[in-house]
């Protein structure tokens, strides 16, 4: 006989894999004959393009190249500063123990170091070391037992859990274009750095859309024609709408973005500008707070039954918080006495993140590097300040799963006497914080056996039961068929999760369907 349950959908997310690896990204590269010959480099910086990416069985490849910037002394009587720019592609395959094709997969690519070495006056070496941030999200529709309709006496052991209901993912690419003016008595020579960082992001939900947007911060350091080192920074927005269904208000958004392709390059001298075009994808999931009503174990007084159960796991408990902070210290810069700073590239790298069931502990350093110049020589050198970050954990519990972006906002630097620097920046550190769980679901309830009539009349006494280790109400009314209210109005328990072991228990008047059962019963105690 088959049971008649009601039964409802959901889609179940979990993270399934999280890889983090860093890769030594390196190739030569000939000066063109357009360029002098390399003396020496000064300085070596780049941004990472995201080109493709695939997923195969416990594997991930991705494709893509650093458009990178090389300001270097030349050997020349002529000039004091010269710079090149190029691609350092790459493809990495990258090992992602439980990924499979179809899963969604989210990357995050820094770069932590570069170098330049001058192999000879017409060839140098690059090399990159690029940590790969890598998470596996797996979707998956499963029915859920919501009630029985056709057993009258069911007993059910039932447990509340909060999931993370995918409604669904998208991405969209969006081109943010724009033409920086520099000082009209500047006529532009070379591009020297660029710095690229995604700022100010928010996101807004309608109608089956997702509206994403930040702002590209751009900082461009160039050289002009009578060996001028100018600057210029701005900012281009980046919209998108992501189209996902039924998204509603109260939804959870993740967004990550990564950009694709970039172009950098200065217009006609006359027009005294440079235009700026990016490609940035955008990748979003959205999620809804679902509370399910899960059967975890069954049981009938009177009839037999059997199901199939199995372990099933779900993100849960998603949540976002924002903390900010200010930074200020001070560093000694070598030669920077008496020089004119020019630029400091910042960039926050967290070492590590410690969780208790009360804080949310942050470390790491801001790697600084300043450019600055001293009569006719250019400068770079580099410099470390770290930090330490406390916050309150909201859920309580150390087995959470936290994904960290930080975000590096105004800042300040005063030279003092003596070359050192009073550094001030604002932090600010967006956490996304969830946690995985584990449920079992039970399917597949059939009738085995009816417990013929009269059967109930076994014992018309009660059984003296002591409670062993292990023991719950719950298991002792299943395995003695009859019900834990019983139990609770029987012995006039008050609580029915606290039960001590070696408490007495008066076990009511049962179905007796195994005789095991009654026989083990016996050997204790009767009254």
């Amino acid at each position: 006989m088959e049971v008649q349950v009601s039964k409802e959908n959901i889609c179940i997310n979990k993270l399934v894999a999280e890889k983090k690896e860093l890769i030594f990204i390196q190739n030569d590269m000939i000066v063109p004959d357009s360029k002098p010959d390399i003396l020496n480099t000064i300085n070596v910086s780049g941004n990472v393009c995201i080109y493709k990416k695939d997923v195969s069985d416990d594997r991930v490849k991705i494709d893509g190249s650093i458009n990178t910037y090389i300001m270097y002394l030349p050997d020349s009587k002529e000039d004091n500063l010269r710079a090149l720019n190029c691609n350092l592609d790459f493809s990495e395959n990258i090992a992602v123990p439980g990924a499979k094709e179809g899963m969604i997969l989210v990357t995050q690519c820094v770069i932590k170091d570069m170098e330049c070495k001058v192999i000879n006056g017409r060839k140098i070496n690059i090399k990159a070391g690029v940590e790969f941030c890598i998470k596996m999200y797996s979707n998956e529709e499963v029915e859920i037992i919501d009630q029985i309709n056709n057993i009258k006496d069911i007993q059910t052991l039932q447990e509340n859990f909060n999931v993370n209901s995918l409604v669904g993912n998208g991405k969209t690419s969006v081109y943010a274009k724009d033409t920086f003016s520099i000082e009209s008595q500047d006529e532009l020579a070379e591009i020297l750095k660029v710095d690229i960082n995604l700022v100010d992001k928010d996101i807004k939900l309608s109608y089956n859309k997702v509206l994403a947007k930040a702002e590209a911060e751009i900082k461009i350091m160039y050289l002009t024609e009578d060996n001028r080192i100018g600057r210029v920074v701005g900012k281009i927005p980046v919209v998108g709408f992501i189209d996902i269904q039924n998204i509603a208000e109260d939804n959870i958004c993740d967004v990550n973005y990564e950009i694709k392709n970039m172009q950098i390059r200065p217009n006609p001298v006359e027009d005294h500008s440079i235009y700026i075009e990016l490609e940035i994808e955008q990748n979003c999931m959205a999620f809804e707070k679902r509370q399910i009503n899960l059967i975890q174990d069954l049981y009938s007084p009177t009839t037999n039954l059997e199901f199939s159960q199995k372990r099933i796991s779900s993100g849960a408990d998603k949540s976002e918080m924002t903390k900010e902070i200010t930074i200020k210290d001070k560093v000694q810069i070598a030669g920077l006495e008496g020089g004119n700073l020019l630029d400091v590239e910042v960039k926050p790298n967290l070492v590590n993140t410690n969780i208790t069931n009360s804080k949310i502990n942050y470390s790491g350093e801001i790697n600084l590097n300043f450019i600055f110049t001293t009569e006719n020589s250019i400068h770079s050198r580099n410099a470390k300040i770290p930090f330490e970050v406390s916050e309150e954990n909201p859920e309580g519990s150390d087995k959470i799963n936290v994904d960290t972006d930080i975000t590096i906002g105004n800042t300040t630097f005063e030279v003092t006497k003596g070359g050192e620097v009073a550094c001030e920046m604002n932090m600010e550190i967006a956490t996304n914080l969830s946690k995985n769980i584990d449920m079992n679901l039970i399917d597949n309830i059939n009738v085995v056996e009816e417990l013929p009539e009269g059967e109930d009349e076994d014992y018309d006494s009660l059984i003296l039961y002591i409670v062993q280790p292990g023991d719950t109400l719950w298991k002792i009314a299943k395995r003695f068929h009859t019900t834990v209210d019983e139990l609770v109005r029987m012995n006039g328990i008050e609580d029915s999760n606290q039960i001590a072991i070696g408490q007495k228990i008066y076990i009511p008047k049962f179905n007796q369907v195994r005789k095991e059962n009654s026989e083990n019963a016996r050997e204790q105690v009767f009254l």
